[in-house]
């Protein structure tokens, strides 16, 4: 039998979330995170938003290359 006790709920459902996993569990998350630590989220810059943004626009209008013709270019320079 698992006992759990909270004594303010007020605050995990205002700005809490709580979620009850097996201690199994979280020991395995524990010794993973300590093993690779967290993983950084990519932030693009202004300016590499913009270019993604642009990609985005050629790429709707069909103004790409495909990998295939890539490379049949790239060999035909040598």
């Amino acid at each position: 039998m698992v006992t759990i006790q909270i004594s303010d709920t007020k605050k995990i459902g205002q700005h809490h979330d709580l979620i009850a996993i097996p201690k199994s569990a979280y020991e395995k998350f524990l010794a993973w995170e300590k093993n690779y630590g967290s993983i950084r989220e990519f932030i693009p810059t202004a300016s590499e938003k913009r270019a993604l943004a642009r990609a985005r626009k050629n790429f709707s209008k069909g103004a790409y290359s495909s990998f295939n013709t890539l490379r049949h270019e790239l060999d035909s320079h040598r």
